[in-house]
This record gives structure tokens, C-alpha cells and sequence, in this order.
């Protein structure tokens, strides 16, 4: 199950997280696959964050890619822009620019690949939730 779509501008960010949301919808309703409120949610966080990142940085077009796989979405983000994200340190003090930190802490993976053209990130999140009610994949503290 796949889902790809190369967007031109910044109005496309919502779009994207639109399509986030139908691509699980479908996945659950067609596939039988669960997918839990919290998965629906950050998906849709993570695609926003990253397209955001792709249309403030990279000039161009950028191609959302989304994937599921071994019970997770993989959200695939590429861009023209051969520079590399970089994560901030803590500052509690700095407005914005926390995009990057908040994927990588509601992500189960977080990667970044050099491509001929540009990059790729990519991030996985788990579709369900254990029934427990802990997030699928991570260890309660």
C-alpha cells in the first residue's frame, strides 16, 4: 500500500496532511489494518512538519511518499536542497525551528539519505497502539 504526490507550493502542506489522513483512512476501511487515533494524529503532525521543512528550505518541487509496512507508515519526504537538516540544541528560548525535533520524538525511525538529486528524510510511526495503551514499538520509562 503506497501513496506518492509531488507538490509545487506552500498551500500544499495541508493538502498533504489531507492526503496523510485519507491514505489511513482507506488503509484501515479497504485493508482491515488498524490504526489508532494516536497513529492518525502524528502521521499527519510528522507529513506537516516535514513538507514544511521541504518548501522552506528546498526550492522547487518535493515528493511526499508514504508506505505501509510491517504494521508502520513510512513517511518518505524528498526535496531538491543537497543540504542536510540539522537539529538545534535545546534552547527553551528559541522560537521555532523545532520541526526536526518533534519528528524525531513521536518517530519510531528518523533518516536522512543524500540522493543524485537532493535528499530523502524519512520516519516511521506505528499504526497501532499496544493494548496497554502504550505506543506500539516503544518501551514505557
Amino acid at each position: 500500500m503506497v501513496a506518492a504526490v509531488t507538490f509545487e507550493g506552500s498551500a500544499d502542506i495541508a493538502e498533504a496532511r489531507g492526503l496523510a489522513r485519507d491514505f489511513l483512512t482507506s488503509v484501515q476501511a479497504e485493508h482491515g489494518l488498524p490504526v489508532s487515533a494516536r497513529a492518525m494524529g502524528t502521521v499527519q503532525l510528522v507529513v506537516s512538519e516535514l513538507m514544511t521543512n521541504a518548501r522552506k528550505y528546498a526550492p522547487g518541487p518535493c515528493l511526499l511518499d508514504l508506505e505501509i509496512s510491517e504494521g508502520a507508515v513510512h513517511i518518505s519526504v524528498w526535496d531538491s536542497s543537497t543540504a542536510q537538516p540539522s537539529v538545534g540544541a535545546a534552547d527553551p528560548h528559541r522560537i521555532g525551528q523545532h520541526g526536526l525535533e518533534i519528528v524525531m520524538a513521536v518517530s519510531q525511525t528518523f533518516c536522512v539519505h543524500r540522493e543524485p538529486v537532493g535528499k530523502r528524510i524519512t520516519a516511521s510511526v506505528v499504526l497501532a497502539d499496544d493494548p496497554g495503551g502504550d505506543v506500539a514499538g516503544h518501551q514505557a520509562l
